[in-house]
């Protein structure tokens, strides 16, 4: 169990885990959706997916949203990049601002999954899609989410080609 711990990364705990626990424990406590886990390896690593999952959610639905909203500006790709070379502040910045992603994440989805239960209270007949829709719609996060890593890979490879040039 330590040794799991231990290779988990400030970014890992800060921006999985501890969304994804914070996530299911107000669902828990405080909205009655049961999300708490009693063994603490499973706990583990479904707090981890659920945060994953929250974390992703912030990054392919709920940035994008900011970015047209004019909430939060991103410098370019390539201009991050020679910033962290020069500053290695900068990486630790935008871990942090990473976090408040996630936790903004974390606090939307709550919103969704109470919004969820009371209409599925409400219109009982719709509580049998409701966990068919999950699947499809993990899926897509997922893949939009692959894409996103995969478009960030090919920029950091061209900015270093170009560096090497």
């Amino acid at each position: 169990m330590e040794s799991i711990l231990d290779k988990l990364s400030s970014y890992n705990l800060f921006n999985y885990l501890l969304p994804g626990v914070i996530l299911c424990v107000v669902s828990d406590r405080y909205f009655d959706i049961p999300l708490l886990q009693d063994s603490i390896i499973t706990g583990l690593f479904f707090y981890y997916f659920v945060g994953l999952i929250t974390s992703r959610f912030g990054s392919i639905v709920l940035e994008p949203i900011l970015k047209k909203l004019k909430i939060v500006k991103f410098a370019a790709y390539s201009d991050f990049l020679k910033a962290v070379k020069n500053d290695q502040k900068v990486e630790v910045l935008s871990e942090a601002n990473n976090m408040y992603r996630s936790l903004i994440s974390a606090l939307v989805i709550l919103c969704l999954l109470v919004a969820g239960e009371k209409i599925i209270h409400e219109y009982e007949s719709l509580s049998s899609y409701y966990k068919y829709a999950l699947l499809p719609a993990l899926l897509i996060l997922f893949v939009f989410s692959y894409r996103k890593q995969s478009e960030y890979i090919v920029k950091r490879i061209n900015s270093n080609n170009e560096s090497s040039d």
